[in-house]
Parts: C-alpha cells; sequence; structure tokens
C-alpha cells in the first residue's frame, strides 16, 4: 500500500522543527555567538537556503527559537481557569520539568542568560518574561478576588519572585545537575508559596 504524500505545510513545519531543534543544540553546544544560518542548516541536513526562507535572518531565528522553547514548557495547564490552583500546578510542573530538561529547555536557559548582554536578545526576552508574569500575576489576582489569595499580597511582585525563583533553580540545575533535588523541591517550593499566599 503506496504511503500517503506529505501536504506542502506538512513539509514545511517538518522542516521547522528540525530547523529549531539545530539551533537549540548549537546553543547547547557553542553558545548563540556560533549560531549561524549555515551551521543550522548543515546540523538539520538542509540548506542554508532553506533556513533563510524559513527565518530570513538570525535575528528572527532567535526569537522563534525563544517563542518555541517557552511554549507549552509546563503541560496542562491551558484548560484551567486563573487562579492559586492554577499557579501552584504551574510551579510544581516547571519544577518537575526541569528534572528532565531538554535540549529546548536547555537553550532557552542559555538565551536568556547571553539576554543580559547582547542587545539583540534583550528585547525578546523581555517580553517573554513580561508575558509570564502577567500570567502569574493573573492567577494571583484571580485568587484575591475568589478568596483563596490574601488581599494583602501584591500580584506583580509575586509574579516577579516566582519568575526570579524558577529561573534561578532552572540554571542551577542546568549548571550542576546533580546538586538540584528537583523533586524534593517541588514539595518545599511550591508548599512554600501555598502558605505565603494562601489567606
Amino acid at each position: 500500500m503506496p504511503t500517503a504524500r506529505r501536504t506542502q505545510q506538512e513539509r514545511r513545519d517538518q522542516a521547522e522543527a528540525a530547523l529549531l531543534t539545530a539551533a537549540a543544540e548549537l546553543v547547547v553546544e557553542q553558545g548563540v555567538r556560533s549560531l549561524t544560518l549555515a551551521r543550522v542548516g548543515e546540523r538539520a541536513g538542509y540548506s542554508r537556503g532553506i533556513v533563510t526562507h524559513h527565518f530570513g535572518a538570525k535575528q528572527a531565528l532567535v526569537e522563534r527559537l525563544a517563542r518555541a522553547t517557552q511554549a507549552g514548557f509546563v503541560p496542562g495547564l491551558e484548560d484551567l481557569p486563573p487562579g492559586l490552583d492554577r499557579l501552584l500546578r504551574l510551579i510544581d510542573g516547571y519544577l518537575g520539568e526541569l528534572g528532565r530538561i531538554g535540549v529546548f529547555n536547555q537553550a532557552f536557559l542559555l538565551l536568556w542568560t547571553e539576554a543580559a548582554t547582547q542587545p539583540e536578545l534583550a528585547p525578546i526576552f523581555r517580553e517573554r518574561d513580561a508575558a509570564f508574569r502577567a500570567d502569574l500575576s493573573e492567577d494571583v489576582r484571580a485568587g484575591i478576588e475568589d478568596g483563596t489569595i490574601d488581599a494583602s499580597v501584591s500580584a506583580d511582585d509575586v509574579a516577579i519572585a516566582v519568575v526570579g525563583q524558577l529561573r534561578g533553580i532552572a540554571l542551577q540545575r542546568l549548571l550542576d545537575p546533580g546538586s538540584v533535588d528537583t523533586e524534593a523541591l517541588r514539595r518545599s517550593v511550591t508548599g512554600y508559596w501555598r502558605r505565603t499566599l494562601r489567606r
């Protein structure tokens, strides 16, 4: 029985996924400064022309990689309403995912740290962090409204603290995996925020 031919969109999606994976691997192995369209194409088994066709320039590739590496980091939250439960599940899930950190997550963390000294990366990661904080702030505000979170807390302050804590733990996990027990942290960190935020 003949196999069905892939559509042009399926071929495009497959090529983009392969190129993003190759870019993530190169960032993890050699850093963002060594990332070129030609090297990404070579690693993925495509020509530089295909990389240029998909992304146009290195900046667009890095921006797409930043979005792809952060999207859906904690699965299963999309259908949950904003509030304390979603916030705690996000914290717990984030730490759980760090226990099996993959190449995309490693690439995101490395790009995020390089954004502090790379002007072309900074706007991308400011935007990504702002979106992350906005989601967390929404959870806190919803919890205050439904009475599960203490009304005296500042939603924006909590969001900044949670992002800082999670990213700090992630960087420690990346630098020295054996020193960070993510399963123990899931209990202690999630428990801390539950106790701190509850009325």
